[in-house]
């Protein structure tokens, strides 16, 4: 999709190139100091970790070069711009879903286990701003009980051993705010050995993954938080033309800003809008983008 974005955008293939560190944090700073060194005027970074950002833009700076930090943002970097999805009405977007699932399920007493994404990453945190603020009042008043926080974890494995341990533990668990479809199909596949029938276990996710849609149409899941990034990914590539020729972008593209709570500063951002995906717009949202296959 960055390819495509750039291609669209007028570069030649000599003129951009999209590289992969494979989850490495040692080949994507050594990918940075080889693109600069190759000459690039603009790096887009989807940081591994917070350190592994915050060193290359330090790098990047002392050459001179700009740095749009991709999907994550980089705590305590040094970048021009971030490119993302609103990850705060990312989590409202699933807390309004869970309420709105618990309500049309019919789910007496709701006891909630609140799961979240790693502790160290900044979206996981930007979620669970989002998705607490949302279910606040129901706990506070009484009508919900907040069971359980478990520490959180983008390993679904992991995640599940939260879980069954949380679950073993409280009994009375009758719905699960989960941050993401991945972390979520371990947990519903542990539930259906548990007899637990569909339409009676509210459970979350997002990023609209085949199994999350799968799962939402067995009766497992409410839905889905559904970001359609190949706009991510055209955002980033017209965010970086700009600053290639060294044009102030405008205030339609860059339409809000997002703070790096360790430098302790406001970043300019483009901040896109996530999507609530249900069996009722799966249609009109995921399919028709083709971001997954009907027939699967």
């Amino acid at each position: 999709l960055l390819k495509q974005a750039f291609t669209a955008a007028g570069l030649t293939s000599a003129q951009f190139v999209v590289q992969n560190a494979l989850g490495s944090t040692a080949t994507q700073f050594s990918d940075a100091q080889t693109a600069i060194t190759k000459g690039a005027t603009v790096l887009v970074v989807d940081p591994i970790d917070s350190g592994t950002g915050a060193h290359i833009e330090s790098y990047a700076k002392s050459h001179g070069v700009a740095v749009i930090d991709y999907d994550r943002l980089t705590l305590g970097g040094t970048r021009s711009y971030y490119v993302s999805f609103d990850n705060v009405k990312v989590g409202t977007v699933m807390g309004q879903g869970h309420v709105a699932c618990i309500t049309a399920w019919g789910v007496k007493n709701p006891n909630v286990i609140v799961m979240k994404g790693d502790p160290t990453d900044n979206n996981a945190t930007l979620f669970a701003q989002g998705y607490d603020a949302v279910m606040k009042s129901y706990f506070a008043s009484g009508k919900w009980k907040d069971v359980s926080n478990p520490a959180g974890t983008w390993t679904p494995n992991v995640a599940l051993s939260e879980f069954q341990q949380q679950y073993t533990a409280h009994s009375n668990i009758n719905a699960a705010l989960i941050p993401n479809d991945e972390n979520g199909a371990p947990i519903i596949h542990y539930l259906q050995n548990k007899g637990i029938k569909a339409k009676t276990f509210p459970t979350t996710g997002q990023d609209a993954t085949l199994t999350g849609l799968q799962n939402i149409l067995t009766g497992y899941q409410c839905g889905t938080v559904y970001k359609p990034i190949y706009l991510e990914a055209q955002a980033a590539a017209a965010l970086a033309m700009y600053i290639r020729a060294g044009v102030v972008p405008p205030t339609t593209l860059v339409n809000g800003s997002t703070e790096d709570t360790q430098a302790k500063v406001a970043v300019k951002s483009v901040l896109l809008a996530p999507k609530c995906v249900t069996t009722s717009n799966m249609n009109s949202t995921v399919i028709a983008d083709k971001f997954v296959p009907a027939s699967q």
